[in-house]
């Protein structure tokens, strides 16, 4: 059993100054692996000229020297305190999960392809550079308030979810797109707004977002080299799947943490409205269909399910037994889930050939 001990930012730690990993929930970031036979018997000649130049972008490495701590650091985080560190440290655990999980799969896919199908081995392996110093800089930067993530113990001590490679393609490219207007948004607003950079991080995020969009590039690519991917009826339906999951987890996921986004001068609401708008808009120039997030009953259907969440997160904490506590949440559970196939079934909206979409 793992010791864990309260500290002074009320975290429980594996060791000295150590943070345990957050518990997983099906809302936390995840690890995945996938079938690598079938990755490497994947056949891309059929867009390979664009894998090509999209893998000489990733060698010309823009970033190479981005991600360097400065005097800026220096004391940065010593006015952040109380609720506002605890949802700070909670955010950049959040996000070094999910870039060393990128980093891991990426990774992997490149020792096991390499050899077997060169084009994307290569793509992957660049692709795990970036998100090695993503994950890094954003571990560095937890230390700052006395903590850090053991990366190695969070590769052996994660549960590993597999997808075969076409949902890895689907899932992967929107979490870069969707990574790329997140991190855009918020430095725009920064920008607009520098009263409200609070800790020197943000200032990095104009040029580490053009990481992920590179990244979604790759997958886009990808998807383009196998059209059964995307050009027939269970293809648009595994689209607007991934497309629900992704805005609903990220939707979720933000309103729970406003305070954080409140921290920032945003409002959590209004920025997740507008990062799924941009990514849907981004997923029409790839996707066949992308969703109607114009309809009213797409965010009013999103806002009630983050209703439902708020109370199972609050049946949690009521220090009930295991079993009262799971009873209590079905009907949440049972009323979220409705509501998500609710969105599923609005009618979504197509795409046509010069990529611009058809109501």
């Amino acid at each position: 059993m793992v010791a864990t001990r309260p500290t002074k930012n009320q975290f429980d730690e594996i060791r000295p100054g150590v943070k345990a990993p957050a518990k997983d929930t099906i809302l936390t970031p995840r690890f995945y692996t996938t079938d690598f036979e079938e990755m490497a018997n994947m056949d891309v000649s059929a867009n390979e000229a664009e894998l090509k130049a999209i893998i000489a972008e990733f060698n010309e490495d823009y970033n190479r020297h981005h991600f360097v701590r400065s005097d800026q650091f220096d004391g940065a985080w010593d006015h952040i305190q109380g609720e506002t560190r605890q949802v700070f440290v909670e955010f950049l655990e959040r996000s070094c999960t999910a870039e060393f999980s990128g980093f891991l799969l990426y990774k992997e896919l490149a020792r096991k392809l390499k050899g077997r199908n060169p084009i994307l081995a290569e793509g992957f392996d660049l692709m795990s550079r970036d998100e090695a110093r993503h994950a890094g800089f954003l571990n560095k930067a937890m230390s700052d308030f006395d903590l850090q993530l053991d990366l190695g113990f969070l590769t052996k001590s994660k549960k590993y979810t597999f997808f075969k490679p076409k949902f890895i393609f689907y899932a992967t490219y929107l979490s870069e797109k969707i990574g790329y207007w997140r991190y855009i948004t918020i430095f725009r607003h920064l920008e607009q707004n520098p009263e409200d950079t609070i800790y020197p991080i943000f200032n990095f995020f104009d040029n580490w977002c053009q990481d992920e969009n590179r990244h979604g590039d790759f997958f886009a690519a990808m998807m383009k080299s196998q059209p059964q991917f995307l050009n027939d009826l269970k293809a648009r339906l595994w689209c607007r799947f991934f497309l629900l999951s992704v805005f609903a987890t990220m939707f979720l996921n933000d309103i729970q943490r406003k305070d954080f986004y409140a921290s920032l001068g945003l409002d959590a609401r209004e920025y997740d409205i507008e990062v799924i708008k941009k990514t849907n808009e981004s997923a029409g120039r790839l996707f066949p269909i992308v969703l109607d997030v114009e309809d009213p009953k797409f965010f009013s259907k999103l806002d009630e399910c983050t209703g439902h969440t708020a109370a199972i997160s609050n049946i949690s904490q009521s220090g009930q037994n295991k079993v009262l506590q799971t009873l209590r949440k079905i009907p949440h559970i049972v009323a979220i889930g409705t509501r998500l196939i609710g969105l599923y079934f609005i009618k979504p909206i197509r795409v046509d050939g010069d990529r611009a979409v058809v109501r």
